[in-house]
């Protein structure tokens, strides 16, 4: 049991607060104002992690707090001889499912080498053939018009693994695709070079909450948002009114450099993979000793 001082735990929770504050504050500003925000509402509207959630640091598995008995008022939380830890009654059949399933996804999903042909063309395909009031964000306009867009996917093989995405093809885009994934697919589909993939793993750190440290799925959601952005800059949307230069996935200078930066989040999410891959280790040995 690593022990922190009152001290220690207070920096690291304040510090954790402000890093995210960031985009929770004007998250809340924007929705005080009722305005949209065609690239960052995405990660708290499609992710269901509230910002005060997200505010919220937690040490994780292992780890008691000296004079912590503030963290008593919330659940899973228990009083030890050491201070204030996790409580592993907290640790339901159903969240440690949900480690197993995580553990299962992360590591074939690590096993597997990086695909980075796919362009960015799943938001292409979303709104593929679609009437001007059915885009998605309406309220954006099509860097190449609606035929464009349309040629564009025409033109180019789509390749998307990740069903979340796929699932959001308009119906004359599907057949399109070459592959299909399903959602009892996921595992055996899901590959460490794509987008949301990467973006996932802010999903799968806050589903564990609260025995993913504060720290992690600050990571997460931090690496979610740069993904995100590349998600959007790489999209048939012309969002430079709000300072997103375009990548532009329908030339060949477009499409290398999203690649190179494909690479690069892979690369990054493959750490942070690894340290949700070693964090559903810890919970499920909480588990195991919790029964015997």
């Amino acid at each position: 049991m690593l022990v922190l001082s009152e001290q220690e735990w207070r920096e690291r929770r304040t510090a954790h607060r402000e890093r995210v504050a960031r985009w929770t504050e004007p998250h809340r500003r924007r929705q005080h104002q009722q305005r949209k925000h065609p690239v960052l509402d995405f990660l708290f509207t499609y992710y269901s992690f509230r910002p005060a959630r997200l505010e919220r640091w937690q040490p994780g598995v292992g780890v008691a707090l000296e004079d912590g008995r503030e963290f008593l008022s919330r659940k899973g939380f228990v009083e030890t001889p050491e201070g204030v830890a996790l409580d592993p009654a907290a640790l339901t059949d159903k969240r440690r499912d949900s480690a197993e399933f995580i553990l299962g996804l992360l590591s074939a999903t690590a096993s597997r080498s990086a695909r980075l042909g796919c362009f960015g063309l799943h938001e292409w395909a979303m709104v593929y053939r679609t009437e001007p009031g059915d885009v998605r964000h309406s309220g954006w306009p099509l860097r190449l018009g609606h035929d464009g867009t349309d040629e564009v996917v025409e033109s180019m093989p789509i390749s998307c693994t990740h069903h979340d995405a796929f699932r959001f093809f308009t119906p004359q885009a599907r057949p399109l695709n070459a592959h299909q994934p399903t959602r009892a697919d996921q595992v055996r589909w899901e590959q460490p070079g794509c987008l949301h993939a990467n973006m996932d793993l802010f999903k799968w750190a806050y589903k564990l909450d609260p025995f993913v440290p504060g720290e992690l799925i600050a990571d997460c959601f931090e690496l979610a948002v740069r993904v995100r952005e590349l998600d959007m800059c790489a999209s048939p949307y012309d969002l430079s009114e709000l300072g997103y230069e375009p990548v532009p996935i329908e030339t060949p200078h477009g499409r290398a450099e999203y690649v190179r930066r494909q690479r690069e989040f892979a690369e990054e999410a493959a750490g942070l993979r690894s340290r949700l891959i070693e964090t559903c280790r810890d919970i499920l040995n909480l588990g195991a000793k919790q029964a015997a």
